[in-house]
């Protein structure tokens, strides 16, 4: 039995919740998200409470009843409190800046590279180090985050680079061990 599936999700005051066949659209106060899910999976709104149940057990939807489950839980937090990723800029000349809507990074290139964020993803830049990602769409928020990582993602002797706030990075030695058995 799915243990994520088989929880129910309370829908908040102010958060409504229209479920017609295998589309759901939900509506908060921070914005309204829509999805089509899987029609063998079925969805109910009771008391409250979102329940999702499986029509049989077989493999494909044990997988499907957690999955459907995840992703309404992730549609209702997000129209209520939202998602933020933060970024961080680590390296000598490093900045971040907004001008307008664009996201424009030096890190390290000739140019400039600029970034524009997709409809319903906020960028916010505080200082010259610090990117946060906000939205309403959990995986929108992700991506948008990891597509400004990867265009200078942290290097494993420096440590220089775009990283997530909070991510561990494993720095290698470099050219020291050489030299150490040298002499």
């Amino acid at each position: 039995m799915s243990r994520v599936g088989s929880l129910p999700i309370p829908v908040p005051q102010g958060v409504k919740v229209n479920i017609e066949g295998n589309k759901v659209t939900v509506e908060g106060s921070k914005g309204k998200l829509s999805r089509l899910l899987h029609p063998d999976i079925s969805i109910t709104l009771k008391d409250g409470t979102l329940i999702v149940a499986r029509p049989s057990n077989s493999r494909v939807h044990r997988a499907l009843h957690g999955l459907t489950r995840s992703l309404l839980a992730n549609m209702v937090e997000g129209v209520t409190k939202g998602f933020e990723k933060t970024l961080e800029l680590r390296g000598v000349g490093y900045r971040a800046q907004k001008t307008g809507n664009k996201l424009s990074l030096q890190v390290g290139y000739s140019h400039l590279v600029d970034f524009s964020p997709p409809d319903g993803i906020d960028i916010v830049v505080e200082g010259t180090n610090r990117i946060y990602v906000r939205g309403i769409n959990k995986e929108l928020v992700g991506e948008v985050a990891a597509r400004i990582r990867a265009t200078r993602p942290p290097d494993s002797y420096k440590g220089k680079g775009i990283k997530y706030v909070g991510e561990r990075l494993r720095l290698k030695p470099g050219k020291a061990g050489k030299t150490a058995l040298k002499s």
